[in-house]
This record gives C-alpha cells, sequence and structure tokens, in this order.
C-alpha cells in the first residue's frame, strides 16, 4: 500500500493524538523510542491509549542521571510500559576504566563515543524489533534540523517515522501533562548531545 505522505502530513500534521492513532491503525510492527528527556511521558502517554502494548524501545547510554532513571521506573509502571532497554555492548564502566570519562564534543572520540553508546544500540533494536512504523517524540523547537522535518516520513529502509508531537511547543507539552497527571524530568543529560539544541546524529541517519 502506497502511502501519500503529503497528504497526511496536510492533514494530520498538527494533530498528535489524530496522527498516533492513523500511524498505529497502519499494517506492520510499530514500536517507539524514548530517552526520557523532559516531556516524553506525552508521547508515551498518547501511545499507549491507542495499544497499551506497543514496544517501547529506550538505548540508555548508562550515562543517565539518577533522577531519568527514577523517572524511567515511575513513569513505566504508571502506564504499564511495554519497555524493552538496549545497553552498549561495553558497561559504562568498563568503557571508562578502559578509556577514562566520556570524551567532549570537540575531542575527535566523540563520534566513536555516540556510535557506541546510542547508535550500535539502536541498529541492533531496529534489526530484532523489524518495525515498519517507527513513533518519536522529535518537536521542532529541539533543533535546526528538527524544524526542517516532517510529522510522517519515511526514511532510506522504507521505515514510516512518525512524529505527532513535532509542531507542539513546550507550553502544549506541557498543557497536555498537567491535563493527564503526568510526571516529568528536567534533570537530563545526554553526553552525545551535551548541548540542548545539538543532534547526536541518530535521527539525521534515520
Amino acid at each position: 500500500m502506497s502511502l501519500d505522505i503529503d497528504a497526511i502530513n496536510r492533514e494530520l500534521g498538527h494533530d498528535p493524538e489524530a496522527l498516533v492513532r492513523w500511524a498505529l491503525s497502519l499494517d506492520g510492527k510499530a514500536i517507539c523510542t524514548t530517552n526520557f528527556r523532559p516531556f516524553e511521558a506525552v508521547i508515551l502517554h498518547m501511545i499507549t491509549q491507542v495499544q497499551p502494548d506497543i514496544p517501547v524501545i529506550w538505548m540508555d547510554s548508562g550515562y543517565n542521571t539518577e533522577a531519568t532513571y527514577r523517572f524511567a521506573e515511575e513513569i513505566s509502571q504508571q502506564l504499564d510500559l511495554n519497555l524493552t532497554i538496549y545497553h552498549p555492548r561495553r558497561s559504562r564502566a568498563h568503557r571508562d576504566a578502559v578509556e577514562g570519562e566520556f570524551p567532549t564534543i570537540d575531542d575527535p572520540r566523540h563520534a566513536a563515543f555516540t556510535e557506541e553508546v546510542k547508535l550500535e544500540p539502536f541498529q541492533r533494536a531496529l534489526r530484532e524489533a523489524a518495525p515498519r512504523v517507527w513513533l518519536t517524540a522529535l518537536r521542532a523547537e529541539d533543533t535546526a534540523e528538527r524544524a526542517q522535518m516532517q510529522p510522517v516520513s519515511i526514511n532510506q529502509d522504507g521505515l514510516i517515522k512518525v512524529a505527532p508531537v513535532l509542531h507542539w511547543t513546550a507550553k502544549d507539552m506541557y498543557q497536555y501533562l498537567q491535563k493527564h497527571d503526568l510526571p516529568n524530568n528536567f534533570d537530563y543529560f545526554d553526553p552525545t548531545k551535551v548541548e540542548d539544541k545539538r543532534e547526536c546524529g541518530l535521527h539525521l541517519q534515520h
């Protein structure tokens, strides 16, 4: 079945809940990725209202804050998430013992670090889950690159990538959390990005 992506983006691109319903009505397996950053409870609640057992995938680098790990536990229990966690092939303790603290973004080793702790685990997750549809909480406000994206796209591998809240502002996200009495987490740090407006590469490659 061919999809008229432009028409879908025009008709549903600014209606996150309708876009989720559309995405989860498609034939084939759907997954949602999360990193439990601020406002992640929005997409996780939205998708589980439609498909409670949707596979949720977390690439846990091992470098998250304690608050992020506690938040992950809290929202996973509250929404009864069908969560699978993918770790790097080396633990944080193993990697740090051999190579020291994680490299800064201007360190030539940073690309290899990002590959090890985020990109390779994601590739592994895609191979094992073999989804047709990938839901993500990307927002246009996040980075300049994301501001150029569309809510629905098809990547080079034919994976249908859906970002239901792409056009939502932080205020929209906050109001959804309040409406549904959902927790939030602002004590978040991603060593593959370091800076708030920087891409790690995952969404540029996929």
